[in-house]
């Protein structure tokens, strides 16, 4: 096998969760340029139906299906139909989740508890649902997509920033535990990355960079704000047989900021 055949994804079959825009849909498609059967999901009709047509104007015959990934009963069930449909799940990407950005004081115990349940107790759920039969073919790949926010604070993510520290140690507990199945487990962690989600704290409603979109082009070596694009490469190396040996790591894919102490003041 030449190295560039253990990059290949023929014959696997990849669930993306929350795959319906933005860096989801960026890595599923990528992962479906690179040979793997695409199924996705996302929390409404409306959105699901959406992207199949997106997915298919790029060529890709994607399985979409509505799930809310908190729901262990409906991830259980559309973990089955995919097996039955297309075959078992050989990668799983933990993409979907949320942020409410409040400061802490005045956040609820209601909305926190609801971050970390979307931002890690779904992961939680939908790996759980995969790893079975990843385990009976000793063979798997989970990538959960982490955050910045795993390693640094910052003001009003105070659940985001806990359920993406969670998440790493679940990466990392995953890849200890299921290690000996030839199952790996890995994460990503995007910077700032310019999606629609993103829009309104890049730009006012004039369409005029905010400060913040300033201080992010600052604290970033690369001087850019990611792409869905930029995550694509990290993806596909994270579910081919090229990082068959990669287990339990955190790929930040960041632009170099958290390695960047920032501008000296001039």
């Amino acid at each position: 096998m030449g190295i560039l055949d253990t990059f290949s994804l023929k014959g696997k079959v990849a669930l993306v969760t929350g795959a319906s825009h933005g860096i989801g849909m960026g890595m599923a498609s990528a992962l479906a340029e690179a040979g793997a059967t695409l199924t996705f999901c996302c929390s409404r009709q409306s959105s699901m139906e959406k992207a199949k047509a997106e997915y298919k104007e790029m060529g890709i015959d994607a399985l979409g299906f509505v799930c809310d990934v908190t729901n262990e009963e409906q991830v259980q069930a559309m973990v089955k139909s995919i097996k039955e449909q297309v075959g078992s799940v050989d990668i799983l990407v933990n993409n979907a989740g949320c942020i409410m950005r409040i400061p802490m004081h005045e956040m609820s115990t209601e909305d926190f508890r609801k971050v970390v349940d979307t931002d890690l107790t779904a992961q939680f759920i939908v790996s759980k649902a995969v790893l079975p039969d990843m385990m009976e073919k000793k063979s798997g790949k989970i990538i959960n997509i982490c955050s910045m926010m795993s390693e640094l604070g910052r003001e009003t993510v105070s659940a985001y920033a806990s359920a993406k520290g969670g998440l790493k140690m679940l990466t990392r507990n995953i890849a200890s535990e299921y290690g000996k199945y030839n199952i790996q487990c890995n994460g990503i962690g995007p910077g700032y990355i310019a999606t629609s989600q993103t829009a309104a704290i890049r730009f006012d409603e004039n369409g005029n960079p905010t400060p913040f979109h300033q201080f992010i082009i600052a604290k970033t070596p690369a001087e850019r704000w990611g792409t869905p694009e930029d995550l694509q490469g990290a993806a596909v190396f994270l579910a081919s047989k090229a990082s068959d040996f990669v287990n339990g790591q955190i790929l930040y894919v960041d632009g170099g900021i958290i390695a960047y102490i920032g501008k000296q003041p001039s």
